[in-house]
Protein backbone atom coordinates (compact mmCIF):
# COMPACT_ATOMS: atom_id res chain seq x y z
CA UNK A 1 0.00 0.00 0.00
CA UNK A 2 0.68 3.70 -0.88
CA UNK A 3 0.98 6.41 1.67
CA UNK A 4 -2.00 8.40 1.96
CA UNK A 5 -0.80 11.11 -0.38
CA UNK A 6 0.04 9.26 -2.56
CA UNK A 7 -3.42 8.11 -2.90
CA UNK A 8 -4.99 11.12 -2.44
CA UNK A 9 -3.05 12.29 -5.94
CA UNK A 10 -3.76 8.65 -7.54
CA UNK A 11 -7.62 9.79 -7.32
CA UNK A 12 -7.35 13.58 -7.67
CA UNK A 13 -9.30 13.90 -10.80
CA UNK A 14 -11.89 11.82 -9.28
CA UNK A 15 -12.23 13.64 -6.01
CA UNK A 16 -13.10 16.77 -7.78
CA UNK A 17 -15.64 15.66 -9.88
CA UNK A 18 -19.09 16.07 -7.94
CA UNK A 19 -20.86 13.30 -9.62
CA UNK A 20 -18.03 10.77 -7.64
CA UNK A 21 -15.88 13.05 -4.76
CA UNK A 22 -14.11 11.35 -1.76
CA UNK A 23 -17.86 9.37 -1.21
CA UNK A 24 -17.82 7.88 -4.55
CA UNK A 25 -13.99 6.41 -4.58
CA UNK A 26 -14.60 5.40 -1.27
CA UNK A 27 -17.64 3.31 -2.79
CA UNK A 28 -15.08 2.00 -5.64
CA UNK A 29 -12.38 1.11 -2.61
CA UNK A 30 -15.00 -0.74 -1.33
CA UNK A 31 -16.00 -2.45 -4.36
CA UNK A 32 -15.45 -6.29 -5.21
CA UNK A 33 -15.59 -6.94 -9.42
CA UNK A 34 -15.29 -10.08 -11.02
CA UNK A 35 -14.15 -10.01 -14.43
CA UNK A 36 -14.54 -13.34 -16.32
CA UNK A 37 -12.57 -13.04 -19.44
CA UNK A 38 -9.18 -11.42 -19.79
CA UNK A 39 -8.87 -10.74 -23.91
CA UNK A 40 -10.10 -8.36 -26.01
CA UNK A 41 -12.63 -6.86 -23.67
CA UNK A 42 -11.07 -7.81 -20.72
CA UNK A 43 -7.98 -5.55 -21.34
CA UNK A 44 -9.73 -2.13 -21.32
CA UNK A 45 -12.21 -3.08 -18.11
CA UNK A 46 -9.07 -4.68 -16.20
CA UNK A 47 -7.01 -1.72 -17.08
CA UNK A 48 -9.83 1.22 -16.34
CA UNK A 49 -10.65 -0.72 -13.03
CA UNK A 50 -7.31 -1.01 -11.37
CA UNK A 51 -6.83 2.57 -12.37
CA UNK A 52 -10.02 4.03 -10.61
CA UNK A 53 -9.10 1.94 -7.83
CA UNK A 54 -11.82 -0.89 -7.69
CA UNK A 55 -10.64 -2.07 -4.02
CA UNK A 56 -10.52 -5.92 -5.04
CA UNK A 57 -10.78 -7.27 -8.70
CA UNK A 58 -10.99 -10.93 -9.49
CA UNK A 59 -9.88 -12.28 -12.98
CA UNK A 60 -11.28 -15.26 -14.67
CA UNK A 61 -9.72 -16.43 -17.63
CA UNK A 62 -8.12 -19.85 -18.40
CA UNK A 63 -6.48 -18.79 -21.74
CA UNK A 64 -2.95 -18.03 -22.77
CA UNK A 65 -1.48 -14.73 -24.41
CA UNK A 66 -0.90 -15.72 -28.16
CA UNK A 67 0.49 -13.88 -31.17
CA UNK A 68 -2.80 -13.30 -32.14
CA UNK A 69 -4.25 -12.10 -29.09
CA UNK A 70 -1.92 -9.06 -29.30
CA UNK A 71 -3.30 -6.75 -32.25
CA UNK A 72 -6.25 -5.65 -29.91
CA UNK A 73 -5.53 -7.02 -26.32
CA UNK A 74 -3.50 -4.15 -25.04
CA UNK A 75 -3.04 -5.52 -21.24
CA UNK A 76 -0.82 -8.26 -22.88
CA UNK A 77 2.12 -8.25 -24.69
CA UNK A 78 5.10 -10.28 -26.32
CA UNK A 79 7.07 -11.41 -23.43
CA UNK A 80 4.46 -12.78 -22.04
CA UNK A 81 3.69 -14.96 -24.95
CA UNK A 82 1.97 -18.76 -24.01
CA UNK A 83 1.90 -17.61 -20.22
CA UNK A 84 -1.55 -17.40 -18.74
CA UNK A 85 -3.48 -14.51 -19.04
CA UNK A 86 -4.38 -14.32 -15.94
CA UNK A 87 -1.06 -13.76 -14.75
CA UNK A 88 -0.19 -11.59 -17.50
CA UNK A 89 -2.98 -9.23 -16.37
CA UNK A 90 -2.09 -9.24 -12.69
CA UNK A 91 1.69 -8.19 -13.33
CA UNK A 92 0.24 -5.60 -15.54
CA UNK A 93 -2.60 -4.50 -13.23
CA UNK A 94 0.18 -4.64 -10.16
CA UNK A 95 2.31 -2.11 -11.83
CA UNK A 96 -0.51 0.40 -12.79
CA UNK A 97 -1.94 -0.05 -9.18
CA UNK A 98 -0.37 -1.78 -6.38
CA UNK A 99 -2.73 -0.31 -3.91
CA UNK A 100 -5.94 -2.63 -4.72
CA UNK A 101 -6.18 -6.65 -4.30
CA UNK A 102 -6.57 -8.82 -7.62
CA UNK A 103 -7.42 -12.23 -7.20
CA UNK A 104 -6.73 -14.50 -10.27
CA UNK A 105 -8.70 -17.63 -11.17
CA UNK A 106 -6.66 -19.43 -14.51
CA UNK A 107 -10.00 -21.49 -15.08
CA UNK A 108 -13.40 -21.59 -17.17
CA UNK A 109 -16.18 -20.59 -15.36
CA UNK A 110 -18.67 -23.42 -15.47
CA UNK A 111 -22.26 -23.22 -13.10
CA UNK A 112 -21.23 -24.41 -9.82
CA UNK A 113 -18.15 -22.52 -9.86
CA UNK A 114 -19.80 -19.89 -11.21
CA UNK A 115 -22.43 -19.63 -8.37
CA UNK A 116 -20.33 -19.71 -5.71
CA UNK A 117 -17.68 -17.22 -7.23
CA UNK A 118 -19.98 -15.06 -8.65
CA UNK A 119 -22.07 -14.47 -4.96
CA UNK A 120 -18.61 -13.33 -3.67
CA UNK A 121 -18.67 -9.81 -5.41
CA UNK A 122 -20.96 -6.63 -5.87
CA UNK A 123 -20.98 -6.48 -9.54
CA UNK A 124 -19.48 -9.02 -12.26
CA UNK A 125 -18.39 -8.02 -16.08
CA UNK A 126 -18.84 -10.27 -18.57
CA UNK A 127 -15.96 -9.80 -21.08
CA UNK A 128 -16.51 -13.80 -22.54
CA UNK A 129 -16.08 -14.53 -26.51
CA UNK A 130 -19.08 -17.18 -26.45
CA UNK A 131 -22.53 -17.26 -25.98
CA UNK A 132 -22.62 -20.24 -23.66
CA UNK A 133 -20.35 -18.32 -21.05
CA UNK A 134 -22.96 -15.52 -20.94
CA UNK A 135 -25.86 -17.78 -20.03
CA UNK A 136 -23.83 -19.83 -17.53
CA UNK A 137 -23.12 -16.30 -16.04
CA UNK A 138 -26.71 -14.73 -16.27
CA UNK A 139 -28.04 -17.26 -14.14
CA UNK A 140 -25.43 -17.60 -11.80
CA UNK A 141 -26.24 -13.61 -11.25
CA UNK A 142 -29.67 -14.32 -10.84
CA UNK A 143 -29.39 -16.51 -8.62
CA UNK A 144 -27.03 -14.97 -6.38
CA UNK A 145 -28.93 -11.33 -7.07
CA UNK A 146 -25.60 -10.06 -8.30
CA UNK A 147 -25.67 -7.03 -11.41
CA UNK A 148 -24.27 -8.33 -14.51
CA UNK A 149 -22.92 -5.83 -16.82
CA UNK A 150 -21.78 -7.09 -20.46
CA UNK A 151 -20.78 -6.66 -23.60
CA UNK A 152 -20.04 -8.47 -27.15
CA UNK A 153 -18.17 -7.51 -29.90
CA UNK A 154 -17.75 -8.25 -33.54
CA UNK A 155 -16.22 -7.05 -36.92
CA UNK A 156 -16.55 -2.84 -36.10
CA UNK A 157 -19.93 -3.34 -33.61
CA UNK A 158 -20.34 -3.89 -29.96
CA UNK A 159 -23.16 -3.41 -27.12
CA UNK A 160 -23.17 -3.28 -23.56
CA UNK A 161 -26.27 -4.02 -21.43
CA UNK A 162 -26.90 -3.75 -17.52
CA UNK A 163 -29.05 -7.11 -16.32
CA UNK A 164 -30.22 -7.34 -13.23
CA UNK A 165 -33.79 -8.81 -12.16
CA UNK A 166 -33.82 -7.90 -8.87
CA UNK A 167 -33.58 -4.38 -9.56
CA UNK A 168 -36.33 -4.41 -12.00
CA UNK A 169 -34.64 -5.22 -14.97
CA UNK A 170 -34.09 -7.93 -17.27
CA UNK A 171 -32.05 -10.54 -17.22
CA UNK A 172 -29.13 -11.25 -20.09
CA UNK A 173 -31.43 -14.23 -21.57
CA UNK A 174 -34.95 -11.70 -21.89
CA UNK A 175 -33.20 -9.91 -24.32
CA UNK A 176 -30.94 -12.68 -26.23
CA UNK A 177 -33.44 -15.68 -25.37
CA UNK A 178 -32.27 -17.99 -28.03
CA UNK A 179 -28.33 -19.48 -27.87
CA UNK A 180 -27.46 -18.94 -31.99
CA UNK A 181 -24.71 -20.80 -33.30
CA UNK A 182 -21.61 -18.75 -33.14
CA UNK A 183 -18.72 -19.05 -34.94
CA UNK A 184 -15.57 -20.02 -33.00
CA UNK A 185 -14.11 -16.63 -31.56
CA UNK A 186 -10.77 -17.49 -33.91
CA UNK A 187 -13.10 -17.14 -36.60
CA UNK A 188 -14.47 -13.53 -36.28
CA UNK A 189 -12.59 -10.59 -37.54
CA UNK A 190 -12.83 -7.28 -35.26
CA UNK A 191 -11.47 -4.52 -36.14
CA UNK A 192 -8.25 -3.95 -33.24
CA UNK A 193 -9.31 -0.94 -31.73
CA UNK A 194 -13.22 -1.69 -30.99
CA UNK A 195 -12.35 -3.82 -28.03
CA UNK A 196 -10.68 -0.06 -26.47
CA UNK A 197 -14.45 1.74 -27.35
CA UNK A 198 -16.37 -1.31 -25.64
CA UNK A 199 -14.49 -1.85 -23.28
CA UNK A 200 -14.02 1.12 -22.14
CA UNK A 201 -17.96 1.49 -22.21
CA UNK A 202 -18.31 -0.83 -19.93
CA UNK A 203 -15.76 0.18 -17.24
CA UNK A 204 -17.30 3.58 -18.07
CA UNK A 205 -20.74 1.69 -16.48
CA UNK A 206 -19.23 -0.07 -14.06
CA UNK A 207 -17.86 2.92 -12.14
CA UNK A 208 -20.84 4.84 -12.41
CA UNK A 209 -22.90 1.50 -11.06
CA UNK A 210 -20.81 1.68 -7.84
CA UNK A 211 -21.03 5.28 -7.25
CA UNK A 212 -24.76 6.06 -8.48
CA UNK A 213 -23.72 8.72 -10.75
CA UNK A 214 -25.41 9.54 -13.82
CA UNK A 215 -28.05 7.44 -15.75
CA UNK A 216 -27.61 3.93 -15.63
CA UNK A 217 -27.74 1.06 -17.93
CA UNK A 218 -30.38 -1.05 -16.43
CA UNK A 219 -33.22 -1.55 -18.75
CA UNK A 220 -31.14 -0.50 -21.69
CA UNK A 221 -28.98 -1.72 -24.31
CA UNK A 222 -26.28 0.61 -25.87
CA UNK A 223 -25.40 -0.42 -29.54
CA UNK A 224 -22.43 0.94 -31.06
CA UNK A 225 -21.41 0.97 -34.64
CA UNK A 226 -17.69 2.13 -35.42
CA UNK A 227 -17.69 2.05 -38.82
CA UNK A 228 -20.24 3.86 -39.50
CA UNK A 229 -20.13 5.99 -36.04
CA UNK A 230 -23.15 5.62 -35.14
CA UNK A 231 -24.85 4.75 -31.63
CA UNK A 232 -28.23 3.64 -30.21
CA UNK A 233 -29.83 3.06 -26.90
CA UNK A 234 -32.80 0.55 -27.05
CA UNK A 235 -35.31 -0.11 -24.16
CA UNK A 236 -35.30 -3.62 -22.73
CA UNK A 237 -37.59 -5.47 -20.95
CA UNK A 238 -38.02 -8.10 -18.13
CA UNK A 239 -39.65 -11.15 -20.32
CA UNK A 240 -42.26 -12.50 -18.10
CA UNK A 241 -41.67 -16.11 -20.16
CA UNK A 242 -38.26 -15.80 -19.13
CA UNK A 243 -36.34 -19.71 -18.59
CA UNK A 244 -34.20 -18.25 -16.12
CA UNK A 245 -35.73 -15.05 -14.49
CA UNK A 246 -39.63 -14.81 -15.70
CA UNK A 247 -42.11 -13.89 -12.87
CA UNK A 248 -39.16 -12.97 -10.71
CA UNK A 249 -40.73 -9.81 -9.75
CA UNK A 250 -43.59 -11.41 -8.85
CA UNK A 251 -41.94 -13.43 -6.04
CA UNK A 252 -39.86 -10.72 -5.23
CA UNK A 253 -36.52 -12.45 -6.32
Amino acid sequence: MLDASLSEDRYARHHILPEIGHKGQDRLGAARVLVVGAGGLGAPVLLYLAAAGIGHISIADDDVVSLSNLQRQVLHSTSWLDQPKTQSALARLHDLNPEIEITTYPVRIYDAEAISLVGQHDLVIDCTDNLEGRYVLNHACFKARVPLLSGAISGWEGHVGLYHPAQGGPCFACVFPEAVEERPAQNKGVVGALPGVVGATMALNAIKHITGAGASLLGKLLLIDTLWNEQRLLNVAQDPACPVCGGSHQEGC
